[in-house]
């Protein structure tokens, strides 16, 4: 959306670091796509989470992939950089984040019977493009979200993906 419809909370880039966020993080799980990660970010941006954790071959700004998509919101949303996505999760259980995985699974959530509660802080785990989230980070997780699918493919791009999550989250966290 290009303009604002004057419903929406929209603060300058250089304000983002001192406004109220929405409590999640988003956990790029070696994810490939720079582009991906550039969209995250946009997406990141546009509910104003707390920031993105960008593990393992994870591409960081300012790659031109990533810069490309997140059309400048990579130069405010705060990120960090993490070798691997077990060390994520375990430093963001340690700060106290309750850690989702968004994937497919035998036993899983689906995802619109979610209910974050507004005093809880959401890390959610988003994987790579073909292998999804590893095996290791699903058993660490303590819940895995599942967004229904219809089609042939059963799958969604991650960075859309994000975008429908995030939505999920900001319907209990910000618009409750």
């Amino acid at each position: 959306m290009a303009t604002a419809s004057g419903k929406g909370e929209r603060i300058a880039a250089e304000s983002y670091a001192s406004a109220a966020c929405m409590p999640i993080r988003l956990v790029l799980d070696n994810v490939r796509s720079g582009q991906n990660v550039g969209a995250c970010f946009r997406s990141g941006d546009a509910f104003r989470i707390e920031g993105l954790d960008l593990c393992g071959i994870t591409c960081h700004p300012p790659h031109r992939d990533i810069l490309k998509s997140a059309l400048g919101s990579s130069g405010h949303l705060p990120w960090r950089p993490w070798d691997n996505t077990l060390d994520a999760v375990h430093s963001l259980q340690a700060e106290g984040w309750k850690v989702a995985a968004v994937e497919q699974a035998d036993v899983s959530t689906w995802l619109h019977e979610w209910q974050p509660a507004s005093n809880e802080k959401w890390a959610l785990v988003l994987g790579n493009e073909v292998r999804g989230v590893s095996p290791e980070v699903l058993d660490l997780c303590d819940v895995v979200l599942e967004m229904p699918q219809y089609g042939v493919k059963q799958s969604i791009n991650v960075s859309v993906c994000a975008g429908v999550v995030l939505w999920q989250a900001a319907l209990h966290l910000r618009h409750a």
